[in-house]
């Protein structure tokens, strides 16, 4: 089954499907629900930009900022893998979510850190190979059987090398804000060519943000209501929940 935090969708389906009125959503916690169904759950938060928690014990956080400098709240979480897309005061801030045995990843890795298998391949933070903005790298990393890809400040569409180097995606993590990564129509190309299950938009205007880009309505008019999931600041789902179709994911802080 799956549960987005505050959400508006009102889904709810494991073996059975649940439909329950949303003042009674509140009263089933995390862990009353895993007691009902069993099994194995991950979850993902919103921690803002290009800042996403994931995990299923073992915690991992991306592009982690300090809040401040950009006008919104930094991280609250402690991170036991933090994976950096590149170097920008906007995404590499892992001070804020380090533990004492964090490991931070940067750079093109293949590799396995606590149990969880890690892959950055190189791209651009542009389209001029990386002359205006440096290099960019995304992460593919795999949490209890899920394919997760987290493409951190793309800033142009993919060639068939990197899509074989990331093979198959179940949930992917897509900027979609403009400026200074792809945009909405550039995103869609984008998330038609690794064809995964779940997109989830990030890197876009949201109150109090300090950066001038692009808020996340026009990536959404691009797709039919029906495929839109707005899942509030929290999800926690199974394997077993992710779409046949896909659905956009839409997170709030």
């Amino acid at each position: 089954m799956r549960r987005g935090r505050g959400d508006q969708s009102k889904r709810f389906f494991h073996k059975i499907r649940v439909v329950m009125p949303r003042q009674s959503h509140k009263l089933y916690t995390y862990k009353n629900i895993t007691g009902m169904i069993g099994g194995s759950k991950t979850k993902i938060r919103w921690h803002g930009h290009a800042c996403f928690e994931v995990g299923d014990g073992v915690t991992i956080v991306t592009d982690p900022h300090d809040g401040k400098s950009i006008g919104i709240k930094p991280p609250h979480t402690k991170a036991d893998i933090v994976l950096i897309s590149h170097d920008h005061f906007d995404h590499n801030y892992p001070k804020v979510v380090e533990g004492r045995n964090t490991k931070i990843l940067e750079g093109e890795i293949d590799t396995t850190k606590n149990g969880v298998k890690i892959k950055g391949v190189k791209t651009y933070h542009d389209d001029s190979l990386g002359s205006k903005r440096g290099d960019n790298i995304l992460f593919k990393f795999t949490v209890d059987r899920v394919n997760f890809c987290h493409l951190g400040d793309l800033g142009h569409l993919l060639d068939d090398d990197i899509l074989q180097q990331l093979g198959n995606i179940d949930i992917l993590f897509i900027p979609v804000g403009n400026v200074f990564t792809i945009g909405p129509k550039q995103a869609w190309n984008v998330i038609h060519t690794i064809k995964p299950n779940v997109a989830i938009p990030m890197h876009y205007r949201v109150g109090g943000l300090s950066l001038s880009i692009k808020p996340v309505d026009p990536f959404l008019e691009e797709v039919e209501e029906d495929s839109i999931v707005r899942v509030g600041n929290e999800m926690d789902f199974e394997r077993e929940d992710l779409p046949e179709k896909l659905e956009v994911w839409v997170f709030t802080l």
